[in-house]
């Protein structure tokens, strides 16, 4: 309430040290019309104390520790890691203001992508861990978001993943900057645009451009290709609202050709058209017009062979086939990429949204295969996911579960341990891989281990996502929520 730190490190053997901040300054959060006052030397009434002895607060220099007393290299120790902690603008933000929010846990980079923002008239939040990022997004409901993937805690793809799992935060633009090269994936998973470091200052102010049309632009443009009058008025009818401009076209030649003069921030696109397919498009879009980050939504009734599918990930965002479900997902992927602020949509459709990631609607008879060789584990987590009206089988070994998975059908997601004896889980889901009916299948890696590059070795393995020992149930299911909606 006062804008204060509770800092903590701990080093095994010797205790912990906790160390208390509290700013000089206090400005009230609420904008209430309370002017600043200096809390240094004010004084407060101690509600246990008969005397009425007056006690001072703690000033942004002191600090508590366990010990009596700490040593003057503590204090000053101490100090250097409020400085390096607070380098930000959290606690000058008035309303009003346009903010940004770094997530990058180098301090130099942080410091450049600072400056640029400053220059662009932002107010700066700066986290260096993934935890502490989402903590911060959900708190301040920045303007726009710079991300890292390689992230401490939780890594970027996690906090990706969750960013646009929680409706009041998925409209928020992010910027991916980092050293993994896989912008395809940023980019599915709702990412407005993705640098791959070592990046120049060219690159980095035309993100910033980017980031500040898109804050001014306010209304997006949709580009609709659909051959069928009468679905082409159903998908403007799913998703309009006076915060998307939708042009609708017949056909691939038009839809080329409105490319080549116009910008727009997402396309719908049906593959089977009267002159050329869908395919050619995104071809002559992406190689002969290099358009490449713009989201592209494949909405079509076409039966997809594997070969084809493949082919479509390459180029499309997401591919929804027409069904039962279909427009509800529309609007929501359509939201997504266009960054629709939910809370102002009509309630007819933000009530779609809302049953669509509810916890209970994604979960509900959705059957989870749990592959653990500790049964202690297997029990846990069976009761979280059973309260959660999911269906749970398991086996006790990589082997088991590959059989299980075979004879059992309908399985929607795999819970894998990493660390098993015989066949790891590393090797299990390789062997689940290489059959083609599960190549979609969402496999999500588990262990104890947390050391950096675990998770590129699930990754590279075949896995889905990676979620470390011990299991913070929240954050799983969260996890899960993700997964088993795409799925």
């Amino acid at each position: 309430m006062l804008g204060g730190e509770i800092h903590l490190e701990s080093e095994e053997g010797r205790g912990s040290t906790f160390t208390l901040y509290l700013p000089q300054i206090h400005r009230n959060p609420k904008g209430g019309g309370e002017e600043m006052r200096d809390i240094e030397g004010a004084s407060f009434d101690d509600p246990g104390d008969d005397s009425g002895q007056k006690f001072s607060p703690i000033s942004a220099s002191d600090s508590l520790f366990c010990r009596e007393k700490p040593t003057p290299e503590e204090m000053e120790n101490a100090a250097l890691y409020a400085g390096e902690n607070t380098q930000d603008d959290r606690y000058t933000i008035q309303p009003g203001d346009r903010t940004l929010l770094i997530m990058e846990d180098d301090p130099k980079f942080a410091g450049i992508l600072k400056d640029m923002a400053h220059n662009r008239s932002f107010k700066v939040l700066w986290a260096d861990k993934g935890d502490t990022g989402l903590a911060m997004a959900n708190e301040f409901k920045p303007d726009g978001i710079i991300l890292d993937i390689m992230l401490p805690v939780l890594d970027g793809w996690t906090v990706l993943a969750r960013l646009k799992a929680i409706s009041n935060l998925r409209h928020i633009p992010v910027h991916i900057v980092s050293a993994v090269d896989e912008k395809q994936k940023g980019l599915q998973l709702g990412a407005i645009s993705y640098l791959t470091k070592p990046v120049s200052a060219e690159e980095l102010e035309r993100s910033f451009d980017q980031l500040d049309g898109f804050i001014q632009q306010g209304i997006r443009n949709l580009l609709v290709v659909e051959d069928d009058e009468t679905d082409r008025e159903e998908i403007v009818r799913t998703i309009g609202n006076n915060d998307v401009a939708i042009t609708a076209v017949g056909t691939g030649g038009e839809a080329l050709d409105l490319l080549s003069r116009q910008r727009f921030d997402c396309m719908i696109l049906d593959l089977k058209l009267p002159d050329i397919s869908g395919f050619v498009v995104l071809h002559r879009m992406t190689e002969e017009m290099n358009i490449r980050d713009m989201p592209v939504i494949v909405y079509t009734a076409v039966d997809l062979m594997p070969e084809e599918a493949r082919t479509l990930q390459q180029y499309a965002h997401t591919i929804i086939l027409r069904g039962e479900q279909s427009q509800p997902r529309l609007l929501d992927e359509t939201a997504l990429f266009l960054h629709r602020v939910e809370s102002r949509l009509p309630k007819e459709k933000q009530i779609i949204l809302n049953q669509l990631h509810e916890p209970e609607t994604v979960f509900r008879d959705k059957h989870i295969l749990i592959v653990d060789d500790d049964m202690r584990n297997i029990f846990a987590l069976t009761s979280v996911l059973e309260s959660h009206e999911m269906k749970v089988s398991y086996a006790e070994n990589g082997r088991d579960s590959i059989e299980l998975l075979k004879s059992t059908p309908n399985i929607d997601l795999v819970l894998m341990d990493i660390m098993m004896p015989e066949m790891d889980g590393y090797e299990t889901i390789r062997q689940i891989r290489k059959d083609e009916k599960y190549q979609t299948l969402p496999i999500v890696a588990l262990t104890a281990k947390a050391m950096k590059g675990d998770r590129e070795k699930c990754i590279i393995a075949g896995a889905s996502d990676y979620s470390s020992k011990p299991v913070n149930s929240e954050q799983l299911l969260s996890l899960m929520r993700v997964w088993l909606y795409k799925h």
